[in-house]
């Protein structure tokens, strides 16, 4: 008995020194330098005569306790999540159950919900909804990251799901929401300011018309709604707006920056008297075929008077005269940007362009006519600060009106013209006063021709780029050699006046195109 014991408690000592690498004292007593054991580079060693200590081989080697701390947590989470099954003694059944539980449970649901916001705003936009179907947390979450929306049920604002399911939005559109579609065909009718989808019993001169709209009191229900629950809005879009509607935004709403405005009146314009912190603008009056609206010098005076910090300003289909413009530059002292799109104003009104004295970017879109009596020369004054002057597919007939529109101009130093029908080169002559140009963009004008370009573009010392596009007009071979040597100049060229040009650019080098003598050989 007393030799299996001894047997035993030497077989102990014998395992706990190959675990824990205890050494033996004989080996200590045979080391001729006990210095080298205790140096600063090793670890030290428990002297001869004393017990090493259990912390001392715990921490000595690491990889060892690393694999103990992870099975212990292993064990830990699988009695967390099988309370109710009991680990048999069998290894394999107890490492299925460990990965059971491993997959089961919902690693998510340890990280906090500010945690969790920071890892899914980081996802694309187009994993959005399919990650919002995982489970419930995930669509609040989710939700909470939506900024812009494009309501197309009104019942959905009304009914309150849209602020409880995206209480943080700062962008809402209601233009589609707002237009009833009783009988709907699944046509689509899309204009450069709106989109809707026509009734099949369609029939009248107008797409939309009054019956077609929500009733007032709805949409003011509906704002009032928004207002509320959104409270950081900054960005609002609707139609058929009314004046309660609009201030019930606009106390609500103090952050609110851009607004957009489809089918509104003077009436309903004494709303934004009180946002006071709108720097983008935008009102459409009338649009051809879809609705028509009237938005005269009134609500343009009513909206300089009530919104001083503007930047961005754009009147489409709207009405007015040079009472209204003045009032705007007078006011909005911050403008820095106007654009008149199918403007119906009185004649005079460019001359009030004069009193912007901050602007610095003036666009003219698909006006059928720009001012054809703007007054005396000597009244029109100069907009000083004025940049970039662009015209978009404009009707260009008045002369009169040109010289007059380059006077006020004559500081830009960026002009566009794209797509303007009328514009030759008696037209083109009066943008010679604007001795400042350093951009010039010429798009499918097709009237103009080179020596009209020449004329204007070689009194211009300033100069740097160039581009010419579509201009069937002008041509490669009139192209004179004091016009070349400005070509050479420049810092930017776009040369491509029609298609012949583009072709003959893209072959060149290539011996195609010279009368065939690359296929076609005498023998």
């Amino acid at each position: 008995m007393q030799r299996s014991s001894s047997t035993r408690s030497r077989s102990l000592e014998e395992e706990e020194s190959d675990i824990f690498s205890i050494p033996s004292p004989k080996n200590c007593q045979k080391n001729p330098n006990p210095k080298c054991d205790f140096s600063p580079d090793r670890n030290p060693k428990p002297p001869l005569g004393r017990p090493s200590s259990w912390p001392h081989h715990w921490f000595k080697d690491t990889k060892s306790l690393q694999n103990v701390v992870f099975k212990m947590q292993l064990e830990s989470l699988t009695n967390h999540v099988g309370d109710e099954k009991k680990l048999t003694s069998t290894p394999q059944k107890k490492k299925t159950l460990i990965l059971d539980g491993l997959f089961n449970i919902d690693l998510t649901s340890l990280l906090s919900d500010e945690l969790l916001l920071q890892i899914l705003s980081k996802l694309p936009d187009s994993h959005f909804k399919p990650n919002s179907l995982v489970c419930k947390r995930w669509l609040f979450l989710l939700g909470r990251l939506v900024r812009s929306v494009k309501l197309l049920d009104w019942d959905f604002l009304e009914s309150g799901r849209l602020v409880s399911r995206f209480p943080n939005l700062t962008d809402v559109d209601f233009t589609k929401a707002c237009i009833v579609s009783r009988n709907n065909s699944g046509i689509l009718l899309t204009h450069r300011l709106i989109s809707i989808n026509l009734d099949s019993d369609f029939s009248g001169d107008l797409f939309i018309r009054d019956e077609n709209l929500l009733p007032s009191k709805t949409i003011d229900l509906g704002l009032g709604v928004l207002a509320r629950g959104c409270p950081n809005l900054r960005r609002l879009v609707l139609i058929s707006a009314t004046e309660i509607g609009l201030l019930v935004v606009a106390e609500e709403c103090p952050t609110l920056q851009e607004l957009e405005l489809h089918h509104c009146t003077d009436q309903s314009l004494r709303g934004i008297f009180a946002c006071h912190n709108l720097q983008i603008v935008k009102l459409i009056g009338s649009v051809h075929g879809f609705y028509n609206s009237v938005i005269s010098d009134i609500g343009l005076t009513i909206l300089a008077h009530g919104c001083k910090r503007l930047v961005k300003l754009e009147l489409s289909g709207c009405e007015g005269s040079y009472d209204g413009i003045r009032a705007i530059g007078q006011c909005c002292q911050m403008l820095e940007e106007l654009t008149l799109c199918d403007h119906r104003m009185d004649e005079g009104w460019i001359a009030a362009l004069s009193f912007c004295g901050n602007l610095k970017t003036l666009r003219l879109q698909s006006c059928k006519r720009i001012d054809p009596s703007p007054g005396p020369i000597e009244h029109l004054g100069s907009c000083p600060t004025l940049e970039r002057l662009h015209l978009q597919q404009c009707q260009l007939r008045d002369k009169q009106s040109m010289n007059a529109l380059f006077l006020v101009c004559v500081s830009v130093r960026e002009i566009v013209f794209q797509d303007c029908w009328g514009l030759d080169s008696e037209m083109f002559s009066f943008a010679s006063i604007c001795r400042r140009v350093k951009f010039l963009s010429l798009e499918r004008c097709s009237s103009l021709t080179t020596e009209g370009l020449e004329s204007v573009v070689l009194s211009w010392v300033e100069l740097q780029s160039l581009k010419v596009v579509s201009c069937n007009n002008i041509k490669d071979t009139e192209v004179t050699p004091a016009l070349s040597s400005l070509f050479s100049v420049l810092k930017e060229l776009t040369w491509r006046p029609d298609s012949r040009s583009l072709l003959s650019s893209g072959l060149a080098g290539t011996g195609v195109g010279k009368k065939g003598g690359r296929f076609f050989r005498r023998v």
